[in-house]
């Protein structure tokens, strides 16, 4: 049993640029055959009138000049239709014919123009073997005229300008052909340079690469133009992203190593824990429960760092100012030794933002600990929260020693920690998940020096 072909195969896929080749060359060659077809019509036309108005004007000579004779052949050599043109004048009574017979055809149509029951009209005759074209009309006094010309030399003028409109047709669509070719490598050559980007990126993945754009920014950029510039912007950002993500591998592996090769040590001591005391093996034992609480923090963070947005069905109305007062009460349990004092705007108590308040929350936690983990004992940390509903701002101001100029722009930078808190615990993470759970929320996070010394770090909601 035989398979069909899919359509697929039967009418391959050309490319788009041969596409738009043929679709630009077919319009183009409709249009110019369409015009040569309607020049056709008009020249042939035009010729057509132009013999009628001849016949026309002689048959008004014939009428002034032979109205006094009888009928018959009165002009021209019509057994060869040569020039003047042939005349006949025949009456409305076949009785009055001649006995020499006419030339021209006589029908009861001549007889009621004769007769002045029909206006004029034209026919098309041969004669000597000769296409021709005849004008009837009346002459008065129960007579009509017939004026006959030749008709092929027009047919000749015809078929000359058709074959000149075929050449010019022909003409037209093979430079249509190579105009849709032009425009269509034209239009799409920052298509065929984003294909080549993407196909090496995709070869080398390396985001590096950039598309080519004309020199120069014109004022206006048409759409090929504006993609490639979108798509340029989009390989920033991957590269970006790119370049964080192997940064965060980097700095992780690097952060985690300290800590397991600690762990693997202190499980080989346990290992051979016959061989140890007893306080060794509780120094052991306590230093391998630190570590892999160390540890665990270290992941929990790394997971959150990972995360980028929050989900939107977690988002809802929260009362800044009861997860603020809820952060805070941790903290308290959490650092029972550090004071912390909570100032809330009235105006504030009953503001709400869009967001999860486990990751508010969260974001609070990592500054409080933070301004706890510098501040001098017996020096409090203090936290406000001030503004209205759309604009509230909450402030965790410590008096710790401040953050150094030099360390001031990296506050937020993954696994970055100062020199005077290389001796503190922490991985040097939490600033950076605080920031980024305050972008997840279109809020900024800023940190500066307090006045009198120390450090505050500003949470905006706007």
């Amino acid at each position: 049993m035989t398979r069909r072909s899919p359509a697929g195969a039967r009418w391959p896929r050309h490319r788009l640029r041969t596409r738009l080749t043929l679709a630009a060359s077919a319009a183009v060659a409709v249009v110019v055959l369409g015009v040569c077809g309607a020049a056709f019509l008009v020249i042939r036309h035009q010729l057509l009138h132009q013999l009628d108005l001849h016949l026309t004007q002689s048959a008004r000579l014939a009428a002034q000049q032979y109205r006094h004779e009888p009928p018959g052949v009165v002009q021209g050599e019509c057994r060869y239709l040569a020039a003047p043109a042939c005349t006949q004048l025949v009456p409305a009574r076949p009785g009055d014919d001649p006995a020499t017979p006419y030339l021209l055809p006589v029908t009861a149509a001549t007889r009621q123009v004769a007769a002045g029951a029909r206006g004029p009209y034209l026919s098309e005759i041969r004669l000597a073997g000769h296409r021709a074209r005849m004008l009837t009309t009346s002459l008065g006094g129960g007579r009509a005229v017939q004026v006959a010309v030749r008709a092929d030399t027009v047919d000749q003028g015809v078929r000359r300008a058709a074959g000149l409109l075929a050449a010019v047709g022909a003409g037209g669509v093979a430079l249509a052909g190579l105009l849709g070719f032009w425009v269509s490598r034209t239009g799409l050559a920052p298509v065929a340079r984003l294909t080549a980007t993407a196909e090496r990126i995709a070869a080398t993945r390396d985001a590096r690469h950039r598309i080519e754009l004309p020199a120069g920014r014109p004022r206006r950029e048409d759409e090929i133009t504006r993609l490639a510039g979108s798509f340029n912007t989009m390989l920033a950002e991957l590269e970006k992203s790119v370049t964080a993500q192997r940064r965060l591998v980097a700095d992780a592996s690097h952060e985690l190593r300290t800590p397991l090769t600690a762990l693997r040590t202190n499980a080989e001591l346990l290992a051979r824990a016959d061989r140890l005391t007893e306080a060794q093996r509780d120094r052991a034992a306590g230093a391998l429960g630190r570590q892999l609480r160390e540890v665990t923090v270290l992941v929990n963070d790394l997971i959150e760092l990972a995360r980028e947005e929050e989900p939107d069905p977690l988002v809802e109305d929260v009362e800044l100012a009861a997860v603020v007062t809820h952060a805070v009460d941790a903290a308290r349990d959490h650092w029972p030794h550090v004071p912390f004092t909570l100032d809330i705007a009235p105006d504030a108590r009953t503001a709400t933002v869009a967001g999860v308040p486990a990751r508010l929350s969260r974001l609070l936690s990592c500054l409080l600990d933070n301004a706890a983990k510098f501040s001098p004992a017996g020096r409090p940390v203090q936290v406000t929260l001030t503004g209205a509903a759309g604009r509230l701002t909450a402030e965790v101001r410590d008096h710790g020693p401040g953050i150094a100029e030099e360390d001031l722009p990296h506050v937020f930078d993954r696994f970055y920690r100062a020199r005077a808190a290389r001796a503190l615990p922490g991985s040097g993470l939490g600033l950076a998940m605080a920031r980024q759970i305050a972008r997840a929320h279109r809020a900024e996070l800023t940190a500066g020096h307090a006045p009198g010394g120390g450090a505050v770090f500003r949470l905006r909601f706007s």
